[in-house]
């Protein structure tokens, strides 16, 4: 029988709110030895997540975008926006300040092979996993897939 995301998730994963402080969130992070964590609102649903690499921008800072002047102009070769993003995540004091939003998610009756195949594709670490109302009942990454098939190789 194949497997489900359900199968295979971790249960009842640590939430944070985006109020949270950033200092509370990365000491939670190492405390627990986990690398993301989902961020809900008061309503328990899923907003967005915040991972290592959000943290990362708390470390590297921001360059400033590259530009030239003519004829008294400002032309930005890249996206400002972009970097106005990276300002905000480098400076960020609060867990919604620095986390990434529109999370992808998935279903518990979800295929283990299809949410595998999602993450791959878009490079995802980590899937929230949530219930017909959009609230967080778990979390699926990478090790619980290689644990779910480490589990079928000792049958």
């Amino acid at each position: 029988m194949a497997k489900t995301v359900a199968d295979v998730m971790s249960h009842e994963p640590i939430m944070v709110a985006p109020e949270t402080p950033l200092k509370e969130a990365i000491k939670i992070l190492v405390d627990r030895r986990i690398s993301g964590l989902p961020v809900v609102d008061d309503a328990g649903k899923l907003v967005g997540i915040i991972s290592e690499t959000d943290l990362l921008w708390q470390e590297t800072g921001v360059e400033p975008p590259a530009y030239i002047i003519f004829l008294d102009s400002v032309i930005y070769l890249e996206n400002p926006a972009r970097h106005e993003k990276e300002l905000h995540k480098a400076l960020g004091q609060t867990v919604g300040e620095v986390m990434s939003g529109a999370p992808v998610t998935v279903t518990p009756d979800e295929p283990l092979r299809k949410a595998a195949k999602l993450m791959q594709e878009k490079a995802i670490r980590r899937l929230a996993v949530t219930d017909e109302a959009g609230k967080v009942i778990g979390i699926l990454t990478p090790g619980d897939i290689v644990r779910a098939m480490a589990a079928e190789l000792e049958v």
